[in-house]
């Protein structure tokens, strides 16, 4: 049995048997104007967090993009960050961008002061994009178990959680299985956040229904089959879920990540029931990705924030979201979690899959070739 306290390390573990990392060779310059951030690969380029710090805020703005502050906590960590750090300014774009979208607006923008500094993306888009990326290892890095981020920190796993089922309970009767959802009581009432050609959670949605069905994520036909079933029957809605589409009746049953329907249920709290499952036997999980961009404008300030995110003050904001923060092991061991919350977290399934690197570039292939024609 998978216990909320050995997630982190179970993840990891199922991870590492096939994840294949590649490396980035990266050198720190210094001039008589001090140190050249875009090349800096860990805090001590900087000599230390004061040095960085100084360095950002003399950038004095960060770009970030596609972080909806109803996602995961983020509204909170957004905020924490401009209070300890007032001197910079941070512009957010495109709260309700996929992963594919925050990469497609880097290179748009590119050379542009307003190009996004820093990236937040599911695994499969950033694997496809690592060139876009600059390494760097946080100052926290030993407690990121290996197989969670790339070698040289081109990407790495910062939250996560269970892909779960959402529903209210006034329009639905409570889903025990995948199955269930096929039925008429669920004509057009369900929906996935977004396009899993290019949102991770709709990715993982898709995963979900391929274990659920028997298979495995080795091969995600099986999860498309199912959503194939689904649109056939009339109970898929194309929808992209919120919490006004849920408020409003439009989406009452969503597969999203067990922390971000736990937080739609907590914004709708007096408007609607929301109740949230997690489906028995295997479960289905998966961790965003936090990645610098290459050409960031403000680059020392993107790295400033990838220190915070992996501070225990963000780790502990993912937390308080419902996620399961990528230290929390490191950060249990150390006493400096928040236990309550952590020990309140969803009960695991039986089994956990997560997909390797290997696994989640062929899942994006099939995807790319088979969903559009599935769902039509």
């Amino acid at each position: 049995m998978i216990t909320t306290r050995t997630l982190v390390a179970t993840l990891a573990a199922t991870a590492a048997l096939a994840l294949t990392l590649t490396g980035c060779a990266s050198t720190t310059t210094t001039d008589g104007a001090g140190v050249d951030a875009a090349s800096a690969t860990s805090l001590s380029a900087f000599g230390d967090l004061a040095g960085l710090e100084d360095a950002a805020k003399a950038e004095g703005a960060l770009n970030v993009i596609a972080l909806p502050r109803d996602w995961a906590n983020y509204g909170a960590v957004l905020d924490a960050f401009s209070e300890k750090y007032p001197e910079i300014t941070i512009t957010e774009a495109s709260p309700d961008g996929s992963s594919a979208e925050e990469i497609q607006a880097a290179q748009n923008l590119k050379g542009q002061d307003t190009a996004p500094d820093v990236f937040d993306l599911g695994l499969a888009v950033a694997l496809a994009n690592t060139d876009t990326f600059a390494p760097y290892q946080v100052a926290t890095w030993a407690d990121i178990p290996d197989a969670l981020k790339e070698e040289s920190g081109l990407y790495v796993g910062d939250y996560g959680g269970y892909m779960a089922v959402g529903y209210d309970p006034d329009a639905v009767p409570a889903p025990t299985s995948l199955d269930d959802l096929l039925g008429a009581n669920y004509k057009g009432k369900v929906a996935i956040n977004g396009d899993p050609t290019q949102a991770g959670a709709a990715f993982a949605a898709v995963g979900l229904a391929t274990v659920q069905s028997g298979g495995t994520v080795d091969d995600f036909q099986d999860g498309i089959d199912f959503f194939q079933k689904l649109n056939a029957a009339g109970n898929m809605v194309k929808i992209d879920p919120t919490p006004a589409t849920i408020a409003s009746g439009e989406t009452p049953v969503v597969f999203d990540w067990d922390y971000l329907n736990v937080g739609y249920g907590t914004q709708l709290e007096g408007q609607r029931n929301w109740e949230v499952v997690v489906f028995p036997d295997t479960g289905y999980a998966g961790y965003y990705n936090q990645a610098i961009n290459a050409d960031a404008p403000h680059p020392a300030a993107a790295r400033l924030w990838q220190e915070f995110l992996y501070s225990d003050t963000a780790q502990n904001l993912w937390l308080e979201g419902g996620a399961r923060p990528v230290r929390a092991e490191a950060m249990a061991e150390a006493g400096t979690i928040n236990a309550e919350l952590f020990d309140a977290l969803p009960a695991a399934p039986k089994e956990t899959v997560v997909p390797t690197a290997a696994q989640s570039e062929a899942a994006s292939t099939l995807l790319g070739t088979k969903w559009a024609a599935a769902v039509q």
